[in-house]
């Protein structure tokens, strides 16, 4: 079975790695820093097959370059609709492509996510979804280029894949997220039980990170706007605009 590696990078970032014990080759996902990943590779004996990018913001590509010199012969994949705004792209990817990676055995689906970003896109090979800034546990992507309705269509997508999808995204947000989703439902007793864990982990620093779709169904805000309980208690009469309402909340929630 495939290990995934989050290595963390700036502030809170984290750039994935997809490795297999005895193959000699590997997937990196979104390096905005080289110099968090050409160590780690070093070290295991890794070689990047490829490196995929779900969006343009720098702190997922800034590492590209220097990657690309160290490992000339791994393949820059990242979405076709922002082909003009990475520098370096090789293999340009959309929604509903099929994406092989030979070195590991390795496919996915291509899923088109725009709203964090416009052409923004994720990676989906089960159990593990690589969904960048759209998708974030118990929270989403803030909204810089796209619409509201946009994303609630992007993640209802991701929220169509199965329970024990693991979500790969890519900053550990989850404290902060938990504290805005229990000021939405401050009796949600799952949430609360979430957050002393998240805890624990992140005194240990661990990651919170891969998150299940499973969990996220029952905590995350941006995934139950569905819920006529909640749209009643925030007076909106349908799923999108609780979500426009939560988004909006979120932007300017101070936990």
């Amino acid at each position: 079975m495939p290990e995934l590696i989050p290595l963390p990078a700036f502030n809170d970032n984290y750039i994935w790695v997809l490795t297999e014990q005895h193959n000699p080759y590997c997937l990196v996902v979104d390096p905005g820093d080289a110099e968090a990943v050409i160590p780690f590779l070093q070290q295991q004996q890794k070689i990047p097959a490829a490196i995929l990018i779900t969006h343009h913001h720098a702190d997922h590509t800034g590492g590209i370059r220097q990657l690309k010199q160290h490992y000339p012969a791994c393949r820059i994949i990242g979405p076709a609709a922002e082909e003009s705004r990475i520098q370096g792209l090789e293999q340009l990817v959309s929604g509903g492509d099929l994406l092989s990676v030979p070195e590991l055995n390795w496919q996915c689906q291509v899923f088109d996510l725009p709203g964090h970003t416009a052409g923004h896109i994720g990676f989906y090979s089960a159990p593990v979804l690589f969904c960048g800034d759209t998708l974030f546990s118990v929270g989403c992507g803030r909204l810089f280029e796209g619409t509201a309705e946009q994303l609630y269509q992007s993640l209802q997508s991701l929220a169509a894949l199965p329970d024990d999808t693991l979500i790969c995204c890519t900053h550990e947000y989850t404290l902060a997220n938990i504290a805005f989703a229990l000021s939405v439902e401050p009796e949600n007793v799952d949430l609360q039980l979430y957050l002393n864990l998240c805890q624990q982990k992140r005194h240990l620093s661990e990651p919170t990170l891969p998150a299940l779709m499973a969990t996220e169904k029952k905590l995350n805000p941006f995934l139950r706007c569905e819920n006529s309980k909640l749209q009643r208690k925030f007076n909106q009469n349908s799923a999108l605009a609780l979500f426009t309402y939560l988004r909006r909340a979120k932007d300017q929630f101070k936990s």
